[in-house]
């Protein structure tokens, strides 16, 4: 680790760092390892931008789940966010190591532990997912765009707004659950960097089947969707089809964002082709609704945890 003088000094000061060391700097934000003088380890993610107008709302998602299922929030001060350190591997690592299938029942029960019970995030003003799709409601397309490609993206967009139109069981959301969004600790697999949406339960696993980079070739193979559409489904309670859908709108709300414009070629072209096939393809619905938070995902505090702030 490096002296705390590699960051700020208002900042050391603030938050009682003895050692820092710089783990990741990114399009949104430096993230330290520190070591406070008081004893114990944290994570301090400081983000480029003062006013949180993108991060605010997962921020404030993070906090009304008060450590349940996600990594707790230690303490703030403007950008920078003090919070629970996770050591281990994300749930990314799992699966470019060959553990997919883990990784996926991993994911599934921390989702079921951020869904347990009742909707802690209910009072957060929130984004809704009816403004995040306004991207793919409005796509537009370059000449050079494929054909088939635009015919997906615009099956994709009917499809949103088929869902969109008629919710079910709307209640606030993580936003951003992946894979790489998913790490080991103390408590066991928690999340992080959440972005806070409200909208459909069903939506909150749509990301990961694009999920983790660096497993294209896994994340597009027809067999490993079909097998998480199913695993997910009945362990998460919800329609397969139903599931499999918002996979495929998210897919297509992707391509919209990273083309910021007309959309006319992205990696991803495929990945959207197979979704929207196995989406028509209309399975078996999903089993009993999940809602149990396993104990070590619990929002008590074990020996050596930071306690509630």
């Amino acid at each position: 680790m490096s002296a705390p003088g590699d960051l700020p000094e208002a900042l050391a000061h603030r938050f009682g760092i003895a050692v820092a060391e710089l783990v990741d700097r990114t399009a949104i934000a430096v993230v330290w390892r520190v070591e406070l003088a008081t004893g114990g380890t944290a994570g301090l993610k400081v983000f480029h931008h003062e006013g949180l107008s993108n991060e605010g709302p997962g921020l404030a998602w993070m906090r009304a789940m008060n450590g349940a299922g996600v990594v707790r929030l230690l303490d703030q001060e403007g950008p920078a966010v003090l919070m629970e350190w996770q050591a281990g591997p994300s749930l990314g690592d799992l699966t470019r190591k060959g553990e997919d299938k883990r990784a996926a029942r991993e994911l599934l029960s921390v989702a079921q532990c951020l869904h347990a019970g009742a909707d802690r995030g209910a009072g957060l003003v929130l984004p809704s997912l009816e403004s995040w799709f306004r991207a793919l409601r409005e796509v537009t397309f370059s000449p050079d765009c494929p054909a088939d490609a635009a015919g997906n993206m615009l099956a994709a967009r009917d499809i949103a707004a088929r869902l969109l139109s008629e919710p079910q069981d709307v209640r606030s959301l993580h936003g951003d659950l992946h894979h790489d969004n998913i790490r080991d600790g103390a408590r066991g697999w928690l999340a992080f960097d959440a972005k806070g949406v409200r909208g459909e339960r069903a939506y909150e696993l749509a990301n990961a089947f694009r999920n983790p980079k660096g497993a294209e070739a896994l994340v597009a193979d027809p067999a490993r969707i079909a097998y998480l559409a199913d695993l997910w489904s009945e362990g998460f309670g919800v329609e397969r089809s139903r599931l499999l859908d918002w996979a495929a709108a998210k897919c297509a709300l992707s391509i919209c964002w990273r083309a910021k414009g007309a959309v006319a070629a992205d990696a991803e072209f495929g990945l959207l082709r197979r979704m929207l096939e196995l989406s028509r393809d209309r399975g078996a619905g999903g089993g009993q609704r999940g809602g149990r938070c396993p104990p070590s995902r619990q929002a008590s505090t074990p020996p050596g945890v930071f306690p509630e702030q």
